[in-house]
């Protein structure tokens, strides 16, 4: 059955914890050769990571060109044991489907495919019965991971065979208690790192032998964090570093470490780059350091950038489309975490919209089945938007 409810149950049922498939895929694929997609899977790897398998389907061959992008890898489903039903049964009790990727995302790749089924099939099979315009999909396999042979490979692939996006809705649970709250415009880019005080190892008996980092490394993570990146930009909240761990790696109560460390991570908005946030956090450790404290940061790779789709044609009939639906106009956001629409942004506007994420990630991840039947709606309200 092509309904969104058949899809979820049967993508769930999958076990497609990051790096396996599990079948998912192949769910996918039959249901778009089916209807007359051109079907690629594709896999990619590199040293030291997991194989991951992707899918890319197009049907037409001219702009306007639309995309449905997702994953359909999942996280671990923790203790299956205390799960109401079966972490991957896709089960329904009292008007909700569970399962482990109900939300998060497999409820919102079945609701587009559903949507693109349903609209080809009054459409002559077509989407556009003057024969003009495209519709596709990008579905990688390991979002939930270091994402870097899924979406960002796929995505270069595409580009290397001519393949080219007008736009992009990405499938990810956007809505934050109630479906049609909220559209996902943006997202603020992601960089860690780690701070090192050196210090001169010693006996506590006799400290001006010694150098301890620890009070020193206790003022620069203030110093580091009490002054704010920035106090936020039209479309985004203020940036803000998080120290996350702080540690010595000493196990003796009578000796003062050589060396301190503390990790943190940055969530920044546009007023930066990697580079120039970078700068700004070095200029600040070299200020709190002055001449007698020894600190560096040894900084992580980051491929997570801050993106803005800015507000327009695009964001406003999927804005209508909602509302038709839900009777609610969405608030255009840029918070949250990252998500594989930093990557598709460098190629097309992206906007997010998807399910209600409260229970994603968590045990009993559920989604009332009104809202797979409600969302499909909506993605093929876009649709009828979309190509006119």
């Amino acid at each position: 059955m092509n309904d969104a409810v058949s899809i979820t149950r049967d993508l769930v049922r999958c076990p497609s914890v990051t790096p396996a498939d599990a079948g998912a895929l192949g769910v996918l694929e039959r249901l778009l050769k089916d209807a007359g997609f051109e079907v690629h899977r594709i896999t990619f790897g590199e040293p030291g990571t997991a194989d991951i398998d992707n899918l890319y389907a197009r049907i037409g061959h001219s702009a306007p060109h639309i995309t449905f992008a997702g994953h359909t890898d999942v996280v671990p489903a923790g203790d299956e044991t205390a799960w109401t039903l079966g972490a991957f049964s896709g089960d329904i009790k009292d008007g909700f489907l569970y399962g482990r990727g109900a939300v998060d995302m497999k409820g919102g790749i079945a609701c587009s495919v559903a949507a693109v089924l349903q609209y080809l099939a009054d459409n002559g099979g077509r989407p556009q019965k003057d024969g003009k315009g495209s519709i596709s999909f990008l579905i990688t396999g390991d979002e939930e991971d270091i994402s870097v042979n899924g979406t960002i490979k796929l995505l270069k692939w595409c580009a290397e065979r001519g393949e080219k996006f007008d736009h992009c809705v990405l499938g990810e649970p956007s809505n934050v208690e109630t479906l049609g709250d909220c559209i996902k415009i943006g997202r603020r880019g992601s960089q860690s790192g780690t701070l090192y005080v050196d210090g001169v190892q010693g006996h506590v008996a006799y400290p001006h032998r010694a150098s301890n980092p620890v009070p020193d490394i206790s003022r620069l993570i203030v110093a580091l964090s009490d002054e704010p990146l920035d106090h936020g930009s039209a479309q985004f909240q203020a940036s803000n570093l998080e120290f996350t761990s702080v540690d010595v790696g000493n196990t003796a109560s009578n000796v003062i470490p050589g060396q301190a460390r503390a990790k943190f991570n940055i969530r920044f908005n546009d007023n930066h780059t990697q580079e120039t946030l970078r700068a700004l956090v070095e200029e600040r450790l070299a200020k709190a350091c002055g001449n007698r404290i020894r600190a560096r940061i040894v900084w992580e790779y980051s491929n997570s950038n801050v993106f803005v789709t800015k507000p327009g044609a695009f964001t406003d009939l999927a804005v209508s489309a909602i509302e038709e639906v839900t009777g609610r106009k969405p608030e255009l956001s840029t918070s949250g975490g990252t998500s594989d629409a930093r990557f598709i942004s460098g190629y097309c506007p992206v906007i997010e919209f998807g399910l209600v994420g409260q229970t994603m990630h968590q045990i009993d991840e559920r989604t009332p089945v009104a809202d797979l039947e409600k969302l499909t709606r909506i993605y093929r309200g876009v649709l009828d938007r979309y190509f006119v």
